[in-house]
């Protein structure tokens, strides 16, 4: 996929599916850490290999298309579904995000507290200027719970449950990814997975990507 057509496709759809992503070296090095047997880890950032990822150009080449220069890794999440750990995930939006501490801060909240971390619901504009990248290590096929998306529903801003179910009414987009692909997502996006029919390894690493500081003295809980 060209650049322009991904980033087109962020901006007016929400997301885009990038089939080659990631070489073989670098899925080896990744699969050696992360065993398919695991189904999911949070703080991910803290693991040297995937800060190196994180901050590796075929990343950076990715998020700098559609967030700019001075864009840095601020939250990173392992999803795996397995044949011990099966399970579906209805339509939402991301809405939460990591920071060193909690401070009071007008338009953010609520709190909450994810792996020992602090993590708050900003409002709608901070949401809007992220990115998300998930890298797949295991293919992403029908069976085995890829990700689904609704187009365009991450222009409509923070949605409430009611306002979720009535996009959920709208046709939807399964993202099937090769082993080594890519989605980029706002994470505004409506999105959802089923559960696997055929359960099987399917590791995501999921980045988040920011190219601002927040307000009122909040930090990043990771900047990358």
């Amino acid at each position: 996929m060209a650049v322009f057509n991904h980033v087109q496709s962020v901006e007016e759809n929400g997301f885009a599916v990038l089939p080659r992503c990631l070489s073989a070296q670098v899925m080896e090095d990744l699969c050696s850490h992360l065993h398919s047997t695991r189904h999911a880890q949070r703080n991910l950032l803290d693991v040297p290999v995937v800060r190196e990822l994180a901050v590796s150009e075929t990343v950076k080449q990715l998020v700098v298309t559609v967030l700019g220069k001075e864009s840095f890794a601020v939250r990173g999440i392992l999803f795996n579904k397995t044949p011990n750990s099966n399970w579906k995930v209805v339509w939402h939006q991301d809405r939460t995000i990591a920071v060193r501490q909690r401070k009071n801060v007008a338009l953010f909240g609520p709190w909450s507290i994810k792996a020992g971390i602090p993590h708050v619901q900003p409002p709608a504009s901070v949401m809007a200027e992220m990115l998300s990248v998930r890298l797949h290590f295991d293919e992403s096929h029908a069976d085995n719970g890829p990700l689904r998306v609704i187009p365009g529903s991450h222009q409509s801003g923070c949605l409430s449950a009611a306002e979720v179910s009535i996009w959920a009414e709208r046709p939807s987009v399964i993202c099937t990814v090769p082993k080594g692909g890519a989605i980029l997502m706002r994470p505004l996006l409506v999105h959802a997975s089923s559960s696997c029919s055929k359960p099987e390894a399917r590791r995501v690493i999921h980045l988040e990507f920011a190219a601002f500081d927040l307000p009122g003295g909040l930090e990043w809980r990771d900047r990358v």
